[in-house]
């Protein structure tokens, strides 16, 4: 099931954004190839240094290029970069050179939170109100380096990820709904630095309070290995460099996933995301019974790194080395490189 072969996605200089060839060292602007018209992204430094993350939205991305983090390679795929240390969000230890689906386009009028900017599912009271009901994402990449260097290195997150993502807005932002800021999808791909392979993995994460000590990821497979397994998946598991594809298709309640290597074949689940029963099928009593059914919805896509230099009995901390100096990190090896030559958002279809 795959899409036309379109492209989208978004880039940024951060602190004083040049345009595709000047200061860059010649590297293209995503926006040369790609289609940029609904995307903003996030980039790893606060380059205007006002405190806060760089971003650069929809209505300034089409001509941006950063050298380091955000380019088009020699063959035009599009290039996220996110070091292990580097400047982050304000709720996150992780970097991240990541883009956030944007349904208004270039209309700031609706703001971010809006209901008008983001999708919700289909069984959610004011559903109309949104920019769409449901969505779909289709990806084609390859994960080119992860991390190298964890102090920790059982805990889950090391040499780990995230390559997309569905995120639901907090209740700060939207003022409705269950606003907790969970996240229903997360594709992970993770290689330990001595194995042949890596595995690819996607997990669900219950949508309860931030202080629920219940609200935990609930992972599931598709080549190779769960982040508890720590054995080399061998010919069952993705290479560095090897492409695959993943399609994300919310159509009216059901979260639909399609993962397709072609050397491993296709991969297929389906969660509901309006009641607590799993992708395997069995009920969660420990999940919010309605799911995501009362959130809002957006999609993400490029680098989010999880090896964060955190190091503590957390388990999102697996003490990964950087120093955030970039040369230095990208010399010894501690960032997260992925390059996509497909990624398309529309509406959602049947399955």
């Amino acid at each position: 099931m795959k899409a036309p072969l379109l492209l989208a996605a978004a880039a940024l200089l951060a602190g004083s954004p040049v345009s595709a060839a000047s200061s860059s060292g010649g590297l293209q602007a995503p926006g040369s190839r790609f289609d940029l018209s609904h995307w903003k992204i996030t980039l790893p430094e606060d380059g205007n240094e006002d405190g806060k993350i760089d971003e650069v939205d929809v209505g300034k991305i089409g001509k941006y290029v950063h050298p380091d983090f955000f380019f088009l390679d020699a063959d035009g795929r599009m290039v996220f970069v996110a070091p292990n240390k580097a400047a982050t969000t304000a709720n996150s230890s992780n970097t991240r050179s990541e883009l956030r689906h944007m349904l208004r386009g270039a209309n700031t009028r609706i703001k971010t939170a809006d209901p008008g900017n983001n999708f919700a599912v289909e069984a959610r009271k004011d559903s109309d109100k949104f920019g769409a009901v449901g969505g779909k994402l289709d990806a084609t990449l390859r994960v080119d380096h992860v991390a190298r260097n964890a102090a920790n290195p059982e805990s889950a997150p090391a040499y780990a990820v995230v390559i997309g993502q569905i995120h639901a807005l907090s209740y700060d932002d939207t003022k409705s709904g269950f606003g907790y800021g969970n996240e229903p999808l997360k594709i992970f791909y993770k290689k330990h630095p001595s194995h042949e392979t890596g595995s690819v993995f996607w997990t669900y994460e219950r949508n309860l309070p931030k202080d629920n000590p219940d609200r935990k990821d609930i992972a599931y497979p598709v080549w190779g290995n769960l982040w508890t397994n720590h054995d080399d998946p061998g010919e069952r598991g993705i290479a560095l460099g090897e492409d695959f594809s993943y399609t994300v298709n919310v159509y009216r309640n059901t979260m639909y996933l399609t993962f397709e290597s072609a050397r491993l074949g296709t991969v297929r689940h389906r969660i509901s995301l309006v009641d607590n029963v799993g992708a395997t099928g069995v009920a969660d009593p420990l999940d919010n019974k309605y799911s995501y059914g009362g959130d809002s919805l957006y999609f993400k896509a490029g680098v989010y790194n999880q090896c964060s230099t955190k190091s503590s009995q957390d388990f999102w901390a697996p003490g990964c080395a950087g120093t955030g100096d970039w040369p230095v990190d990208r010399a010894n090896g501690d960032y997260a490189q992925a390059s996509f030559s497909r990624l398309v958002v529309g509406p959602s279809s049947p399955e």
